[in-house]
């Protein structure tokens, strides 16, 4: 194989036999069950780095069903989402969520999400179902039970409004890629938005979440204080490629 062919092949890995095809990536009837909840405030600015800042109390817990995604196939996906800020060279405030934790059961998405935008994504055991009148979300690394989500099954239909609201704003990660040598070669803030999102339903309902601590799964550093909200709503999505706006290697 040429060099030229190298440099033309050569956007994920194996060279040859790559773990994900090239993006875009659609996402049809995606199932979000989110719980938001007030944490200890010191334990959010601990984990939320520079330039974010954290907002507020909160943390938003999901669990997402994904059976429908080209090129990711059928999986399920659980996670930690910190409500932030963002300041903009030119001075623009955003405000979004930093992806602080993500789980999820398909290697696929795990190699091509941390590769490509840097989302903090481990291989364990969620699942999202449901049982009679309740949504039922778990997630377990191993045999262990890290996290159970409980929601009222539709009770209450919500504006569809104030939830795209929500799916508009961006969210960022720290891309990571160490050097051979373990020092990082790319460290990088990254800021990625949901694009031709269609909201086909939402609603509301009584929701619980447990968390429980693990060496290797540390949702439980964000304890749970007080659950403020609980939703359900289904989406179809593109994920939207991500760009860097933040070199954290410039400081050096």
């Amino acid at each position: 194989m040429k060099i030229s062919d190298v440099r033309a092949k050569a956007f994920a890995m194996p060279l040859n036999d790559p773990a994900y095809p090239r993006p875009p990536y659609r996402f049809y009837n995606r199932e979000f069950v989110v719980i938001t909840y007030r944490t200890d405030p010191e334990a959010l600015r601990a984990v939320v780095p520079e330039p974010l800042e954290v907002v507020g109390d909160t943390v938003a817990y999901e669990f997402i069903r994904m059976p429908d995604s080209t090129g990711f196939g059928d999986y399920t996906e659980t996670g930690q989402v910190i409500p932030v800020r963002f300041t903009t060279p030119s001075g623009e405030v955003q405000e979004g969520g930093y992806v602080h934790a993500m789980y999820l059961d398909d290697n696929s998405p795990i190699a091509g999400g941390r590769e490509i935008w840097g989302f903090p994504k481990k291989l364990a055991t969620p699942k999202l179902v449901h049982e009679q009148e309740t949504l039922v979300g778990t997630l377990h690394y191993g045999s262990v039970l890290c996290a159970t989500v409980t929601m009222g099954y539709k009770h209450r239909e919500v504006e569809l409004a104030p939830i795209a609201k929500a799916m508009a704003k961006p969210a960022f990660m720290i891309k990571i890629i160490p050097h051979v040598d373990c020092t990082p070669r790319i460290c990088e803030l990254v800021r990625y938005y949901m694009e031709d999102v269609t909201l086909k339903g939402a609603w509301t309902g009584p929701g619980a979440l447990q968390l429980f601590q693990h060496a290797m799964c540390d949702v439980a550093r964000l304890p749970v204080r007080e659950v403020v909200s609980a939703s359900h709503y289904i989406a179809d999505l593109t994920l939207g490629l991500g760009e860097v706006v933040y070199d954290y290697l410039d400081e050096r």
